[in-house]
């Protein structure tokens, strides 16, 4: 039997970046890969790792009501704000959050977003899978949750929302590991008014080692895509 040979994605740990930062090098990637795709040459994947200083951000779709807190206000508490290119509508990133940002073509996988979305909610509940935690989909709405169908309890773990351009894929994914969860009562998360947000802290009653949950991630992820890694 021949041995499956795995596409490589070539991994990048970035520690703390700006939003306006990470976004500018994710648009590189893509635009390199989109160039790539056009010229008939092999395009290259990549998974960045990273954690933002506090930022709130807006989908393309999502509506600025969602957000609660005066311009003067935020801007007084030292949080950014950007209008992005991404699906999704209004969420938080900041210091103890760990972002997932997949540059991936998607030609060499499936031409198929909602199954990209499907998997990178897959990556999350698996990794919630090994602290005990029973991470599932909500109907009708992306991102990792626990007791979705709980009135009163629901609340989100992780927000997902991504671009596509030619099936190069940017942006991704949030998981509120050891977040600050008071910044997300300055808005209406994902628009969504009737369930909570949480963090793997929360959950567990302590903060957690964010270099094991890369690891587990990382794990998740190799398995989901079937590929395998190049540390940069």
């Amino acid at each position: 039997m021949q041995d499956v040979i795995l596409q490589e994605v070539r991994f990048q740990d970035l520690g703390d970046v700006s939003y306006q930062s990470a976004w500018d090098y994710q648009e590189r990637l893509l635009t390199e890969n989109v160039a790539h795709k056009k010229n008939g040459n092999d395009t290259i994947h990549h998974l960045l790792f990273l954690e933002h200083p506090a930022v709130y951000t807006l989908g393309k779709s999502g509506d600025a009501g969602n957000i609660l807190i005066s311009e003067t206000d935020r801007i007084s508490k030292g949080i950014e704000y950007y209008k992005t290119n991404r699906g999704g509508d209004i969420t938080f990133h900041g210091p103890g959050q760990l972002v997932g940002y997949p540059i991936l073509d998607l030609e060499k996988f499936y031409t198929d977003i909602g199954k990209y979305l499907r998997n990178l909610e897959e990556i999350v509940i698996d990794t919630l899978a090994v602290y005990g935690i029973k991470g599932e989909r909500s109907k009708g709405e992306t991102g990792v949750w626990i007791d979705p169908e709980v009135k009163g309890s629901a609340r989100k773990i992780c927000a997902i929302g991504v671009r596509c351009s030619r099936w190069i894929t940017m942006h991704g994914f949030a998981f509120n590991v050891n977040t600050d969860l008071s910044y997300f009562d300055n808005i209406i998360p994902c628009g969504i008014r009737d369930k909570k947000v949480t963090s793997l802290a929360n959950e567990l009653g302590y903060a957690v080692s964010m270099e094991e949950v890369k690891l587990q991630l990382k794990e998740s992820f190799a398995k989901v895509f079937g590929v395998t890694f190049r540390n940069l």
